[in-house]
């Protein structure tokens, strides 16, 4: 199990060696045809800087490569608000006193509906916080039933299950799981998620694996930027992570994401850094050059301006008229939400601003029948 595989790496250590990186180790990255972990902690350490423009074309040439001039589009939806932990950056704290909703299965569909009339998703993210009595395996599994009239992809980021319930939701039409482990940092994980079913970092980091065991056609991971102070450290470890998934569960497909916090309903924890469009910049170029196929990820978190300007130069797919609330969309728009979104245009808004750039808007990309079509022909 992952957790297992990750003591053999060093907070510390880790942190020295990206911080060692010379002019001559970001050089070596950039003319590797296939770059290994000491590549990327070359790519994200500071030596890296002064070559963004090179790590920009690079970056560009194999996202263009691989994935054309298209830009994978997706919704989220939030269920419920609910939540038993008290993560400590979060405006779903169990400790914050507002009133909690978990939407029913006529609101949902109502939500389901109001989405559609916004744009043609049809990859649908479902979220809730992490209750396991009133929103666990079979709420999830509701939810999944009655979106399938609706949308083609379905993918969940709720709390991490077992091998059976993620196989079990499979079977309700789960297409793709994404769950952040938040931070590697195993004794600041702890602090950051004193209390709840989060507080146990091997149960979160083993979840992936529990992921790949059960078939589950899409991964989805990433770290919370504004944790750890060694931000470089903390998406090594990911990267790490990253690797050992596809070593292992090798028919899965990837996508990795690196939020940057955003202010949320929880006075008095403020960010341990405050990571720059630059150094975001240089992230996404690093990870896009070290892994050619994986799919890169920005929400609404980030700015209308930035989305744009990243926009074929590594990020594959994108939010658009996203809420954080349950029942955002129709039922209760002004319900707690999670964070502050920063990107607030409309899906068309969205949508003309990429198709101003080249890229196309792609809102399917993905159907359980291109599996079956496969497996027919012996692929």
């Amino acid at each position: 199990m992952f957790s297992e595989y990750l003591k053999q790496f060093g907070w510390e250590e880790t942190t020295e060696r990206i911080y060692s990186k010379t002019d001559s180790d970001v050089k070596k990255a950039l003319c590797a045809a296939h770059c290994d972990e000491e590549d990327f902690m070359a790519l994200v350490s500071p030596a890296a800087e002064p070559y963004l423009e090179d790590m920009a074309r690079l970056s560009r040439k194999y996202t263009l490569s691989r994935f054309g001039n298209i830009m994978s589009m997706f919704i989220p939806l939030y269920l419920t608000n609910s939540c038993i932990n008290s993560c400590v950056y979060c405006g779903f704290h169990s400790s914050n006193k507002f009133r909690r909703t978990i939407l029913t299965p006529e609101e949902t569909v109502n939500e389901y509906k109001a989405i559609k009339r916004l744009g043609p998703f049809e990859n649908l993210l479902l979220v809730t916080g992490e209750n396991p009595v009133l929103a666990g395996t079979d709420y999830i599994a509701r939810a999944l039933d009655l979106a399938k009239p609706y949308f083609s992809n379905l993918k969940i980021e709720v709390m991490p299950l077992s091998t059976d319930d993620y196989e079990k939701l499979t079977h309700h039409g789960l297409n793709g799981v994404i769950c952040f482990q938040e931070t590697y940092n195993r004794a600041d994980y702890r602090i950051f998620h004193p209390k709840g079913m989060k507080s146990d970092f091997e149960w979160r980091a083993n979840g992936f694996d529990r992921m790949g065991k059960a078939g589950v056609h899409s991964i989805g991971m990433g770290v919370l930027i504004g944790l750890e102070k060694e931000w470089r450290t903390d998406v090594t470890m990911m990267a790490r992570h990253l690797r050992y998934l596809q070593k292992h569960y090798w028919r899965t497909r990837y996508s990795v994401n690196f939020p940057r916090m955003r202010p949320a309903e929880n006075e008095g924890f403020k960010p341990n850094v405050i990571m720059t469009d630059r150094e975001l910049a240089q992230l996404t170029f690093a990870m896009r050059i070290f892994d050619h196929d994986v799919d890169i990820s920005y929400s609404t978190r980030e700015s209308a301006s930035f989305r744009t300007h990243m926009a074929g130069l590594g990020v594959t797919t994108m939010s658009a008229e996203s809420k954080t609330e349950p029942g955002g969309y129709f039922s209760y728009p002004q319900a707690l939400e999670q964070f502050q979104i920063n990107d607030s245009r409309t899906v068309k808004e969205v949508s003309d601003s990429l198709k101003a750039k080249g890229i196309e808007p792609v809102w399917k990309d993905w159907d359980a029948s291109f599996d079956y079509q496969c497996m027919a022909q012996g692929k």
